[in-house]
């Protein structure tokens, strides 16, 4: 209902908006850098996920609008990661099942994510390194959203 979609927005949208926006003269004096999490639901849905997809597509282009408001002085970027087994990080006290060889093969990268290659790109975006690299949406899938998915 509407209280859900608001309550998406609150936090997946308004949010991130909210922080930048505090976070902007701060970042002007240190030349910082805004990288934004959005999800591959920006570019595909699964079903009664409208308010998810709606607002991780807005954030990547909250993303790019940042990225052209503060430049040259603060980049903004965005990640959207696709699955990505953060289980571990759930602080749950249950063992953790491993995840089937299927759920990994279907990963055109030949295995499900982990929170380690997303801090991985996220330590590349705010180096020196990354300092021509503005405005931009990095999907990490393992090449999820390029595999083209039909019915055997």
């Amino acid at each position: 209902g509407l209280e859900q979609w608001q309550r998406r927005m609150d936090v997946n949208l308004t949010g991130p908006f909210l922080v930048s926006k505090h976070a902007i003269p701060h970042l002007r004096k240190a030349r910082g850098v805004i990288v934004n999490m959005a999800s591959t639901r920006a570019l595909q849905s699964e079903p009664d996920t409208e308010a998810y997809a709606a607002t991780k597509g807005g954030l990547v282009a909250l993303t790019h609008a940042l990225a052209i408001s503060l430049g040259p002085e603060i980049r903004v970027n965005c990640i959207s990661p696709g699955w990505i087994d953060t289980r571990d990080w759930q602080g749950s006290e249950q063992a953790v099942e491993p995840l089937s060889e299927a759920d990994h093969q279907q990963h055109p990268a030949g295995r499900v994510g982990s929170p380690e290659d997303i801090a991985s790109l996220v330590a590349y975006l705010i180096s020196s390194e990354a300092g021509f690299v503005t405005g931009q949406n990095f999907v990490v899938d393992g090449g999820m959203t390029r595999k083209m998915i039909y019915h055997e």
